[in-house]
């Protein structure tokens, strides 16, 4: 029948090989074997168990713990990038394209960038505040000229 195709479906999921150990969990426990192998060789029983024990600890966090459904790799690179760029990206209009290349701090931080609003003078908020109790009936500005003394 033409038009009809097959959708795979649970692609999420990883291929299982053995039991249920996917294909990347088993290439990661081949590696520490083999890195335990050449430990083995190379260092002395002491040095060797100390050394056994971090690779199989490092092998089984990145085979088989999961954080928040995702593998651990997964979470780890995130951490690293996390840790290298900048927490806080602020365009900055006013760079150039050559500039840009050079530049290793982007933007400025947000204390100055943000604009600041000047505050309203304690007679300006007194008047504010009449107009709104008054209804409306205040007005600050027939008060102003009466209270100019003429020259």
């Amino acid at each position: 029948m033409p038009g009809q195709f097959i959708v795979p479906q649970f692609i999420e999921n990883e291929d299982k090989i053995i039991g249920p150990i996917t294909v990347r969990q088993f290439l990661i426990c081949l590696v520490a074997a083999g890195v335990l192998f050449v430990e083995y060789k190379v260092l002395t029983t002491a040095y060797f168990i100390l050394a056994a024990v971090i690779t199989a600890a490092l092998a089984g966090v990145f085979g088989f713990l999961k954080i928040n459904g995702q593998p651990f790799h997964f979470f780890f690179l995130n951490f690293i990038q996390s840790q290298i760029r900048p927490a806080l990206r602020v365009w900055n209009k006013n760079m150039s394209w050559e500039m840009m290349g050079k530049a290793k701090v982007v933007g400025l931080p947000v204390a100055e960038q943000t604009p600041k609003k000047p505050r309203p003078s304690s007679t300006r908020l007194r008047d504010l505040a009449l107009v709104v109790n008054t209804g409306g009936v205040y007005k600050p500005d027939e008060e102003e000229k009466e209270n100019v003394l003429p020259s």
